[in-house]
């Protein structure tokens, strides 16, 4: 049958903060956890978003134990400050969802600069991991890192550090070719995380998920920014015609959070044709996610870009 949110085991104590909190995926993740007694924190950039999906989530957990944070992953001050809250509230996090991101968005830049996919996918994350990383470690038993990537990932034949820099003339843009670099960064980020992880000989899982295609806002929020309504009408006919829901495009991230004795830089995806969909299962990842020079090399070039080093 393979595996069902029932297998999820009892999460009573341990506390969880999820980004992209506020809809979608980040949501239903957070919801799958109230469910089974963890404490959530859920973390976006629009507060009334957040109340709304709070909201939702009380509906069906009355007795839901949620916090709310605000996380613009676009703007690396913002970052620090929401860090710095994290670090100031909590003693500990058992579980980080690294799930909020965009997708094929016309060629902006984040507050700092960078090109808006892999500074909000890839930086934004990067640097608020290893800002609250004391908090994970201050987890008795061992904390998770949850990175979601997608099946897009494949796409990218390898990154151009250079799109970790203000450089925006070394290439045209390209929407597709830079979300799928992004995804790749998640990838290599999370495997590099469990490598110094493993290094230093600290008590942390880093692990990876990608939810298939799951209908969420994402797939319509790229060309809202172009303006074009007709995308966003063609994209959400594409969801209905082929996406799974959220709450099964969650299930990967909830396997991957909480399936006991996951090992680090397991991947977990859906188990169907194209991993577009179906339950999850431990799935693979292109050959260049699993480079470790590549990945040592993205990480140097991270630290550099963020200003934020692993301690």
């Amino acid at each position: 049958m393979g595996w069902t949110i029932a297998q999820i085991p009892d999460l009573s104590g341990s506390r969880a903060l999820v980004t992209g909190g506020s809809s979608g995926l980040g949501q239903q993740v957070a919801l799958g956890l109230v469910a089974r007694g963890a404490s959530v924190v859920l973390a976006g950039r629009d507060e009334n978003r957040l109340a709304g999906s709070v909201a939702g989530i009380r509906a069906a957990v009355p007795a839901a134990d949620l916090r709310v944070l605000r996380l613009d992953l676009a703007d690396l001050s913002q970052v620090r400050r929401a860090a710095d809250e994290v670090l100031n509230s909590y003693g500990t996090i058992d579980l980080l969802f690294a799930n909020a991101g965009v997708m094929a968005t016309p060629e902006r830049t984040t507050a700092d600069g960078f090109e808006l996919q892999i500074g909000t996918n890839h930086l934004g994350h990067f640097a608020f991991c290893c800002l609250v990383l004391p908090t994970l470690l201050a987890t008795p038993h061992g904390a998770r890192v949850v990175v979601t990537s997608s099946f897009a990932h494949r796409m990218a034949r390898g990154i151009d550090l250079r799109s970790l820099t203000a450089d925006r003339d070394f290439r045209p843009y390209r929407r597709w070719g830079s979300y799928a670099e992004s995804k790749l960064a998640n990838l290599l980020f999370m495997l590099e995380l469990q490598r110094r992880s493993m290094a230093a000989g600290l008590a942390l899982t880093s692990v990876g998920a990608h939810p298939g295609y799951a209908a969420t806002n994402l797939q319509q929020a790229g060309p809202a920014m172009d303006g074009a309504t007709g995308g966003s009408r063609a994209m959400s006919a594409l969801n209905r015609l082929v996406a799974q829901s959220a709450e099964h495009g969650a299930w990967p991230l909830l396997m991957a959070g909480t399936q006991p004795g996951l090992p680090g830089g397991a991947y977990v995806g859906p188990s169907g044709p194209f991993e577009l969909r179906g339950r999850p299962r431990l799935v693979g990842m292109c050959a260049a996610a699993g480079d470790p020079v590549l990945a040592s090399q993205l990480w140097e070039a991270s630290e550099q870009a963020t200003g934020v080093r692993f301690p």
